[in-house]
Protein backbone atom coordinates (compact mmCIF):
# COMPACT_ATOMS: atom_id res chain seq x y z
CA UNK A 1 0.00 0.00 0.00
CA UNK A 2 1.04 3.38 -0.87
CA UNK A 3 1.68 6.24 1.29
CA UNK A 4 -0.25 9.75 1.38
CA UNK A 5 1.90 12.20 -0.54
CA UNK A 6 2.53 15.64 -0.75
CA UNK A 7 1.21 16.91 -3.47
CA UNK A 8 -1.02 14.33 -6.27
CA UNK A 9 -0.63 15.60 -9.17
CA UNK A 10 -3.04 14.60 -12.17
CA UNK A 11 -2.06 13.91 -15.26
CA UNK A 12 -4.99 13.17 -16.71
CA UNK A 13 -8.53 13.96 -17.95
CA UNK A 14 -10.68 11.22 -16.61
CA UNK A 15 -8.64 11.33 -13.42
CA UNK A 16 -9.07 15.21 -13.37
CA UNK A 17 -12.75 15.07 -14.21
CA UNK A 18 -13.04 12.37 -11.50
CA UNK A 19 -11.80 14.42 -8.83
CA UNK A 20 -13.45 18.32 -9.76
CA UNK A 21 -16.63 16.25 -8.77
CA UNK A 22 -18.26 18.86 -6.05
CA UNK A 23 -19.43 15.77 -4.11
CA UNK A 24 -16.01 14.37 -4.22
CA UNK A 25 -13.89 17.38 -3.18
CA UNK A 26 -15.95 17.69 -0.15
CA UNK A 27 -15.67 13.91 0.52
CA UNK A 28 -11.78 14.57 -0.20
CA UNK A 29 -12.01 17.29 1.78
CA UNK A 30 -12.94 15.64 4.81
CA UNK A 31 -10.59 13.16 4.68
CA UNK A 32 -7.65 14.34 5.85
CA UNK A 33 -7.77 11.60 8.35
CA UNK A 34 -9.01 8.06 7.00
CA UNK A 35 -12.68 7.53 7.28
CA UNK A 36 -15.33 5.15 5.76
CA UNK A 37 -18.62 5.69 4.00
CA UNK A 38 -20.51 5.76 7.68
CA UNK A 39 -18.14 7.89 8.98
CA UNK A 40 -18.43 10.53 5.98
CA UNK A 41 -22.32 10.09 5.79
CA UNK A 42 -22.51 11.05 9.41
CA UNK A 43 -20.35 14.05 9.43
CA UNK A 44 -21.60 15.24 5.76
CA UNK A 45 -25.40 13.95 6.69
CA UNK A 46 -25.60 12.90 3.57
CA UNK A 47 -26.93 9.17 2.81
CA UNK A 48 -24.26 6.74 3.49
CA UNK A 49 -25.02 4.59 -0.54
CA UNK A 50 -23.96 8.05 -2.09
CA UNK A 51 -21.08 8.86 -0.06
CA UNK A 52 -19.54 4.76 -0.69
CA UNK A 53 -20.68 5.69 -4.68
CA UNK A 54 -18.37 8.67 -4.82
CA UNK A 55 -15.89 6.70 -2.55
CA UNK A 56 -15.63 4.07 -5.00
CA UNK A 57 -15.25 6.88 -7.83
CA UNK A 58 -12.62 8.42 -6.31
CA UNK A 59 -10.92 4.10 -5.35
CA UNK A 60 -11.45 4.08 -9.44
CA UNK A 61 -9.52 6.70 -10.10
CA UNK A 62 -6.69 6.30 -7.58
CA UNK A 63 -7.62 9.21 -5.45
CA UNK A 64 -8.51 7.95 -2.43
CA UNK A 65 -6.85 4.17 -1.42
CA UNK A 66 -7.86 1.50 0.75
CA UNK A 67 -6.42 1.66 4.91
CA UNK A 68 -7.84 -1.33 5.53
CA UNK A 69 -11.48 -3.61 5.74
CA UNK A 70 -13.58 -3.79 9.59
CA UNK A 71 -15.96 -6.27 9.94
CA UNK A 72 -18.94 -4.85 12.04
CA UNK A 73 -21.09 -7.97 12.49
CA UNK A 74 -22.12 -9.61 8.85
CA UNK A 75 -21.26 -5.73 6.97
CA UNK A 76 -17.49 -4.84 6.01
CA UNK A 77 -16.33 -1.50 6.62
CA UNK A 78 -13.68 0.02 3.99
CA UNK A 79 -11.58 2.73 5.52
CA UNK A 80 -9.92 5.07 2.85
CA UNK A 81 -7.62 7.68 3.09
CA UNK A 82 -7.04 10.17 0.44
CA UNK A 83 -4.05 9.43 -1.86
CA UNK A 84 -2.11 13.30 -1.63
CA UNK A 85 -1.99 16.19 0.84
CA UNK A 86 -3.60 18.57 -2.15
CA UNK A 87 -3.66 17.95 -5.69
CA UNK A 88 -2.77 19.76 -8.75
CA UNK A 89 -3.79 19.30 -12.19
CA UNK A 90 -1.63 19.14 -14.72
CA UNK A 91 -2.53 21.14 -18.39
CA UNK A 92 -1.68 17.47 -20.25
CA UNK A 93 -5.14 16.84 -19.15
CA UNK A 94 -6.28 19.14 -21.59
CA UNK A 95 -4.60 17.43 -24.21
CA UNK A 96 -4.33 19.70 -27.20
CA UNK A 97 -5.63 22.76 -25.45
CA UNK A 98 -2.99 22.19 -22.79
CA UNK A 99 -0.21 25.34 -23.58
CA UNK A 100 3.32 24.40 -23.69
CA UNK A 101 6.50 26.90 -23.94
CA UNK A 102 6.47 25.91 -27.79
CA UNK A 103 3.04 27.54 -28.26
CA UNK A 104 4.15 30.91 -27.15
CA UNK A 105 6.13 33.45 -29.16
CA UNK A 106 6.99 36.19 -26.69
CA UNK A 107 9.37 34.51 -23.92
CA UNK A 108 8.23 37.91 -22.19
CA UNK A 109 4.61 37.29 -21.52
CA UNK A 110 2.91 36.17 -18.56
CA UNK A 111 1.73 32.84 -21.53
CA UNK A 112 5.07 32.00 -21.65
CA UNK A 113 5.86 31.77 -17.97
CA UNK A 114 2.63 30.01 -17.44
CA UNK A 115 3.25 27.42 -19.88
CA UNK A 116 7.00 26.96 -17.68
CA UNK A 117 5.29 26.67 -14.98
CA UNK A 118 2.87 24.26 -16.76
CA UNK A 119 5.25 22.13 -18.11
CA UNK A 120 7.14 22.16 -14.67
CA UNK A 121 4.10 20.69 -13.03
CA UNK A 122 3.24 17.81 -15.91
CA UNK A 123 6.89 17.03 -15.93
CA UNK A 124 6.91 17.12 -12.05
CA UNK A 125 4.15 14.80 -12.03
CA UNK A 126 5.17 12.06 -14.09
CA UNK A 127 8.91 12.10 -12.67
CA UNK A 128 7.00 11.76 -9.41
CA UNK A 129 4.83 8.69 -10.33
CA UNK A 130 8.27 6.78 -11.28
CA UNK A 131 10.43 7.92 -8.54
CA UNK A 132 6.75 6.02 -6.51
CA UNK A 133 6.98 3.23 -8.48
CA UNK A 134 10.74 2.55 -8.27
CA UNK A 135 11.01 3.82 -4.80
CA UNK A 136 13.15 6.41 -5.11
CA UNK A 137 13.75 9.61 -4.10
CA UNK A 138 13.23 12.38 -6.73
CA UNK A 139 15.59 14.65 -6.61
CA UNK A 140 14.61 18.51 -7.16
CA UNK A 141 15.56 22.05 -5.69
CA UNK A 142 13.83 24.88 -5.88
CA UNK A 143 13.78 28.99 -4.72
CA UNK A 144 11.57 31.59 -4.35
CA UNK A 145 12.38 34.83 -3.09
CA UNK A 146 10.91 38.64 -3.41
CA UNK A 147 12.72 41.48 -5.00
CA UNK A 148 11.26 45.30 -4.48
CA UNK A 149 12.73 47.50 -7.40
CA UNK A 150 12.75 51.28 -7.06
CA UNK A 151 12.47 51.47 -10.60
CA UNK A 152 11.71 49.67 -14.19
CA UNK A 153 15.28 50.38 -14.61
CA UNK A 154 16.47 48.76 -11.72
CA UNK A 155 13.98 45.32 -12.36
CA UNK A 156 16.02 45.40 -15.83
CA UNK A 157 18.96 46.07 -14.40
CA UNK A 158 18.70 43.24 -12.45
CA UNK A 159 17.24 40.58 -15.09
CA UNK A 160 19.99 41.23 -17.30
CA UNK A 161 22.64 40.91 -14.00
CA UNK A 162 20.57 37.69 -13.25
CA UNK A 163 20.80 36.60 -16.99
CA UNK A 164 24.82 37.10 -17.11
CA UNK A 165 24.98 34.83 -13.70
CA UNK A 166 23.12 32.09 -14.66
CA UNK A 167 25.14 32.12 -18.10
CA UNK A 168 28.32 32.03 -16.32
CA UNK A 169 26.72 29.25 -13.84
CA UNK A 170 25.67 26.90 -16.91
CA UNK A 171 28.94 27.13 -18.50
CA UNK A 172 31.20 26.37 -15.39
CA UNK A 173 28.58 23.28 -14.48
CA UNK A 174 27.11 21.89 -17.46
CA UNK A 175 28.82 19.04 -19.05
CA UNK A 176 27.37 17.74 -21.94
CA UNK A 177 29.71 14.75 -22.08
CA UNK A 178 29.57 13.69 -18.12
CA UNK A 179 29.45 9.96 -18.14
CA UNK A 180 26.02 9.04 -15.81
CA UNK A 181 25.59 12.50 -15.18
CA UNK A 182 22.13 13.72 -15.63
CA UNK A 183 20.30 16.31 -17.01
CA UNK A 184 18.18 18.60 -14.80
CA UNK A 185 15.83 21.39 -15.81
CA UNK A 186 15.77 24.89 -14.17
CA UNK A 187 13.67 28.14 -15.44
CA UNK A 188 13.66 31.36 -14.18
CA UNK A 189 10.44 33.08 -13.60
CA UNK A 190 9.07 37.05 -12.45
CA UNK A 191 6.00 38.72 -12.50
CA UNK A 192 4.47 41.79 -9.56
CA UNK A 193 3.47 39.99 -6.44
CA UNK A 194 -0.33 39.61 -6.24
CA UNK A 195 -1.99 42.04 -3.15
CA UNK A 196 -2.39 40.46 -0.81
CA UNK A 197 -0.62 37.63 -1.34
Amino acid sequence: MSTEIAVDVILDAERAQALLNPARLELLEHLQEPGSAASLARLLGQPRQRVNYHLRALEDHDLVELVEERRKGSVVERVYRRTGSSYAISSSTLGALGITPAHVQDRFSSAYQIALASRAVRDLGELQVAARAADKKLPTFGLEVEVRFASAERRNAFAEELAETVARLVSRYHNESARGGRTFRFYLGAYPKPKGG
